[in-house]
């Protein structure tokens, strides 16, 4: 009734000639939303007169101010106050404003008033009137105890975050977008309905050692699963894993088919469909084949002090580095030293399994991995500048033949684009060697004068998934890198054979890079190049590219 009192008054206004102002419409919708939250309360408390037995819904909220809040207890178990609080009104956390509210605003002004109704708060402070993060131990083998990974800056639990960043990585900037267009309620709750791992990637002992992984979330493919009860009552928990079925189909993949290289298996190698005319009648051109694999899609979550000590430097150094060198982005990463757990905005990491899942954790079983760095330039466009895309190609292949002869295949595809620096300065670079004479002796030189640094990968966290994988010995190794070889052998993982790639698969082009990494140290199972080596290996000059 009072919505439409209100509705009614302003039709009345705006009918008599009045004018109505931003301000006047802006309080308008504030007390719009102040009653429909009210509205909500009331029917809350309504529903458990009537029904005292029933759950809290989806449809129940928390009004602003109000002090319940969800925590985990000491045994994992969920409540929905703080310790020592009075019991809390039948809630849900975080539901407002409701959509139907947000779809109703179309000013970008007035949006801003009723997605933010409140201050902006920059930062909070451990000691801070409230402040309760849900218990999280890092490395506890008891995913309950452990505790779950939240984030979230939603007002009902802004004061129980154990972490700072947000998911997605990221796409986390192109969330916010979402939400600011008004595409997206902020509060809006996935359904995690068959959503669950089709294959198993079971916890190994490595998961309950905070030493051996710190750069993401072990059991981030199972939070629907083990927090089901706390995502139902309404804390904004998220998986930051997920874990997959698929076919992959390559033109190589097809040519290595009708070559010999690769069998035709009728398992991991298939046969694929018949390709189709125009008119949808089966074509009698070959159809190739398809690889089945799993995969697991992972985001970063770091472990503040795991990563610290990985990387040998003092957990108050990683974060003041963290903080001043992403424009001051996390002033918690400064002012909340209790929070260990960050999110932090890079690219995630994906795992392709061949084979039996289960067979990467039993070392009797021959295991073929490699460890990939993303390369849009070769990957996916095929760039004959570097040898990315055939190293890839290779070690897939590598991956088939070790499948077949009864072991299992791996490759992890991390997102670090040019070393990591980025695909601008991998450009930049590519433009001063091809000015400079694309010589192999300045090579690594050329990325340093503009970048700085030669290398921005650290492969210090980079062996956190194969002991997430139950990975324990690797049999053929297909990279030629002693950063990925020295990381994965010191955290204690055995590689007992190494690949480089067959010089018949290297471009012409790519062959500067290729004898400027074995001349500083990266591994080669034949060719020996020196220093001087080097003058005499250039790339293609522009020229020989225009026609």
């Amino acid at each position: 009734m009072a919505d439409h009192a209100m509705a009614t008054a302003l039709v009345d206004s705006t009918s008599s000639g009045t004018v109505v102002s931003e301000a006047v419409l802006t309080q308008i919708l504030a007390q719009l939303e102040s009653l429909t939250i009210s509205q909500q309360v009331l029917q809350a408390k309504l529903d458990n007169l009537t029904n005292p037995g029933a759950r809290p819904t989806t449809a129940q909220i928390t009004t602003p101010g109000t002090s319940a809040s969800p925590v985990t207890t000491a045994n994992g178990s969920f409540s929905s106050s703080y310790p020592g609080s009075p019991p809390a009104a039948t809630t849900n956390f975080g539901l407002s404003p409701p959509a139907s509210l947000l779809q109703r605003v179309p000013v970008p002004q007035d949006r801003e008033k009723v997605l933010y109704p409140q201050r902006v708060i920059l930062t909070t402070y451990p000691d801070q009137t409230g402040i309760r993060p849900v218990p999280l131990q890092w490395g506890a083998q008891d995913p309950k105890v452990r505790g779950p990974v939240v984030p979230s800056r939603l007002p009902a639990s802004i004061k129980l975050r154990n972490a700072i960043g947000a998911h997605s990585g990221s796409y986390s900037i192109y969330r916010a977008l979402a939400i600011a267009l008004g595409n997206l309620n902020p509060t809006h709750k996935p359904s995690y309905i068959n959503t669950e791992p089709p294959v198993s990637i079971p916890p190994q002992p490595s998961w309950s050692d905070p030493r051996k992984i710190v750069s993401f979330d072990p059991w981030g493919h199972l939070v629907p699963q083990i927090w089901a009860e706390q995502i139902e009552a309404g804390l904004d928990i998220r998986p930051s894993i997920a874990v997959t079925k698929a076919h992959i189909k390559l033109s190589e993949l097809d040519e290595a088919a009708r070559k010999g290289t690769i069998t035709i298996d009728g398992k991991l190698v298939v046969k694929s469909r018949p390709v189709l005319n125009a008119d949808f009648t089966e074509s009698d051109v070959d159809p190739g084949v398809e690889l089945a694999c799993s995969k697991a899609a992972v985001e970063p979550v770091w472990f503040l002090p795991g990563v610290a000590e990985r990387f040998k430097i003092s957990e108050g150094l990683l974060r003041r580095a963290l903080f001043e060198d992403t424009g001051g982005m996390y002033p918690e990463l400064i002012t909340r030293p209790d929070i260990k757990v960050f999110l932090p905005p890079i690219g995630n990491l994906t795992v392709y399994i061949f084979g039996k899942p289960e067979y990467m954790s039993d070392p009797s079983k021959e295991l073929t991995l490699r460890v990939h760095d993303e390369c849009n330039g070769s990957d996916v466009f095929g760039s004959d500048i570097c040898t990315c895309k055939p190293y890839l190609i290779f070690a897939i292949e590598e991956c088939i033949r070790c499948v077949q002869r009864g072991g299992v295949g791996v490759v992890v595809y991390f997102r670090k684009e040019g070393r990591a620096l980025g695909e601008v300065t991998k450009y930049l670079v590519y433009n001063l060697r091809k000015r400079g004479g694309d010589s192999a002796d300045k090579y690594f030189k050329s990325t340093e004068m503009i970048a700085g640094v030669k290398d921005m990968r650290f492969q210090a966290l980079m062996p956190d998934v194969l002991h997430w994988l139950g990975i324990q010995k690797i049999d053929n190794m297909i990279s030629m890198s002693d950063m990925k070889y020295n990381a994965i052998v010191q955290s204690g993982i055995p590689i007992l054979k190494r690949y480089d790639i067959p010089d018949h698969l290297i471009p012409p082009d790519s062959r500067v890079e290729i004898d400027a990494k074995i001349a500083s140290g990266y591994f080669s199972s034949g060719k020996v190049i020196t220093q001087e080596d080097l003058v005499k290996t250039v790339g293609r000059a522009w020229e020989e590219t225009e026609h």
